[in-house]
């Protein structure tokens, strides 16, 4: 599982980063996690508000902080693909 964290820096960011290493923790799980802060790979998603979450190439969510049980169903959903 690929998992990119989408912001130029900003807090909400990187608490998206804290919280995604914690949901693989909380769920056991391994994934490659990277951040990007590369303003023209940002809007290559479309995306127009960060944080944004993007699982396997697919944009989950953008311009805000996702609950808990929010970021453990993003993943599992891709881990049932």
């Amino acid at each position: 599982m690929n998992i990119e964290v989408l912001g130029t820096g900003c807090a909400k960011c990187k608490q998206l980063e804290k919280d995604i290493y914690n949901a693989l923790a909380e769920l056991d799980l391994a994934a490659e996690v990277s951040k990007v802060a590369d303003i023209k790979k940002i809007i290559d998603y479309k995306v127009m508000m960060t944080p944004a979450l993007v699982i396997n190439g697919k944009v989950k969510l953008s311009g805000r902080l996702p609950k808990k049980e929010e970021l453990h169903q993003y993943i599992n959903e891709e881990l049932e693909k």
